[in-house]
């Protein structure tokens, strides 16, 4: 048996370099989400075989701080837009890097 140690090596830089341009625009994206005044944040739901049982003071608590996360920023109209198409760009940008990766290693 005969390993392709080039091959391997192929391999192994194209899933470190999308691995790391993944995980630095999704990092980025994410912060210009936040800023831009959508953070992902919800408030919480009660499901009825639910483990975990939370209490009503925290449950309060949850939804203060989801409340809080909520309000807009001091930013202006222009700046949040700008910002939150630059996280849509970043996210774009590992949507991007996971299909070349991928079809790069299927096809070459």
């Amino acid at each position: 048996m005969q390993i392709e140690w080039i091959a391997f090596l192929e391999v192994f830089a194209v899933a470190l370099g999308c691995a790391a341009i993944v995980v630095t625009f999704y990092a980025l994206g994410l912060r210009l989400l936040v800023s831009g005044g959508r953070a992902p944040v919800v408030p919480p739901a009660e499901f009825p075989d639910a483990i975990a049982v939370r209490s009503d003071k925290q449950a309060a608590k949850i939804e203060k701080k989801a409340a809080k996360a909520a309000l807009r920023t001091p930013l202006t109209r222009g700046q949040e837009s700008t910002r939150l198409g630059a996280a849509y760009i970043c996210f774009g940008i590992c949507a991007v890097a996971v299909l070349s990766a991928v079809l790069y290693l299927v096809l070459y």
